[in-house]
């Protein structure tokens, strides 16, 4: 499942490149952390957003696509209608 899992967020996110995300991150001790912007790039182990300049004091932020699959990092997209709705990934078993 290890590698496979990670190759199929990759490809999930590949879908989401260019469009608004809301992302939260688990910084530890209870600590959360979420920040807007845009899904820029994604490579074979990270992806990279680009943050909204007016809010963050950092202009990327980049995280590891084991990340999402240990749940310490959330995606959420934004749609046409500014409504988030939460980045799925298809599991290999879930498939039809």
């Amino acid at each position: 499942m290890g590698k496979n899992a990670l190759s199929e967020i990759k490809l999930t996110l590949d879908g989401y490149i260019g469009q608004k995300i809301r992302l939260k991150a688990n910084s530890g001790r209870r600590k959360t952390i979420e920040r807007t912007g845009v899904l820029e790039e994604t490579y074979p182990s990270v992806f990279i957003v680009k943050l909204d300049e007016e809010q963050h004091a950092f202009k990327r932020v980049s995280y590891s696509y084991a990340d999402i699959l240990t749940e310490s990092v959330e995606l959420n997209v934004f749609d046409n209608n500014d409504q988030l709705v939460p980045v799925r990934y298809v599991r290999e078993s879930e498939q039809i």
